[in-house]
């Protein structure tokens, strides 16, 4: 019998330091604060019509999150929540400093040597990407390997900027792509 109750104390205990690294929102999704921002600390899941999983396979939406383009993606995060502009992404990522993608990567879930440290329970995840390619089903490329997060500042009429994270780096590359694309969406909290 006293076995039992040292056992229940170490797993309240442990349950308790972790929620001040991780909440949730009352919408049930895994947050986390890094800085002054509080992110979603998962791949967004919110199915809207145009929406993808990688493959068309549900069991990668599971996994990764939904696949988003960039008009989908704008309107795609719930109420308190946006899609990250560019700047709020950059202040993500000067908090996080040198080697950012390898801190902010999932500490599994990436191919062989690219798994992250996840000091910070960003939890990133490589969803891949796709594109419509003029088919209904579409292409996809690169889930294990790379990840692609839209931001809501546009380039230009065609393009709006993304950041991205790949297997074999330790860094958050920043470029603008076309919008018809297919990307992940981490939310930002209003």
């Amino acid at each position: 019998m006293r076995n039992i109750p040292s056992k229940i104390t170490l797993t309240a205990g442990f349950m308790f330091a972790m929620a001040f690294t991780f909440s949730c929102s009352p919408d049930g999704f895994k947050t986390v604060k890094i800085g002054n921002q509080v992110w979603m600390a998962e791949n967004l899941n919110i199915d809207i019509q145009g929406s993808k999983c990688y493959e068309n396979n549900p069991e990668n939406c599971k996994k990764y999150g939904r696949l988003y383009d960039y008009g989908i993606a704008l309107k795609a995060c719930p109420k308190g929540w946006h899609l990250p502009s560019d700047k709020e992404w950059q202040m993500l990522i000067d908090f996080v400093g040198a080697d950012g993608g390898k801190k902010l990567k999932a500490k599994e879930g990436w191919e062989e040597g690219g798994n992250g440290t996840d000091e910070y329970g960003f939890s990133a995840l490589p969803g891949g990407d796709g594109s419509s390619d003029g088919s209904s089903d579409g292409s996809f490329n690169a889930v294990g390997k790379l990840g692609n997060w839209w931001s809501a500042t546009e380039n230009d009429a065609s393009d709006a900027y993304r950041r991205s994270m790949y297997y074999s780096s330790a860094d958050v590359g920043r470029y603008n792509y076309d919008k018809a694309s297919f990307f992940s969406v981490r939310c930002v909290q209003d």
